[in-house]
């Protein structure tokens, strides 16, 4: 399972130009699903996010977690992040999971965000979306669980 996290001042999903999403401040995490991953793993990157000191303090310094700053997160289904460009001019897809996999997955990432008390909203799975951001910093981490 892959992530990329990034800080944002805001964030949203609009489908067919119609907004389906939206958060202020908080993180926009894309996730990819890839084959072999688990609820553990899902469990284990929903916490790690959740806890993740990356907002500044009163002092200017990457001290305070999501939680301590009462933010937001915005779920992205990301199947590319699970690409493989290594071979050839176009990148392969093969490690990413199958949706009747990757969906249930997905659907407990955000369920172990939402038991921690965050307010999550989300994309749409499979869907064609435009993911508009205001990134603070930028501040971004990709994080990742074998």
């Amino acid at each position: 399972m892959i992530t990329v996290i990034q800080r944002v001042n805001r964030a949203s999903v609009e489908i067919n130009n119609e907004l389906f999403s939206n958060i202020n401040k908080g993180i926009l995490v894309l996730l990819g699903v890839e084959k072999g991953d688990t609820e553990e793993q899902a469990e284990y990157l929903a916490k790690k996010i959740a806890e993740l000191r990356i907002f500044d303090d009163i002092n200017g310094k990457m001290n305070l977690s999501l939680q301590d700053i009462n933010g937001s997160i915005l779920v992205v289904s990301q199947f590319t992040l699970a690409g493989d460009c290594t071979k050839g001019k176009r990148p392969g897809f093969d490690n990413a999971a199958k949706p009747e996999i990757a969906i249930p997955l997905y659907e407990k990432f955000i369920e172990f965000l939402r038991d921690k008390n965050i307010q999550v909203e989300t994309g749409k799975f499979g869907a064609m979306m435009d993911v508009l951001l205001v990134n603070d910093g930028p501040v971004t981490f990709i994080l990742s669980k074998k």
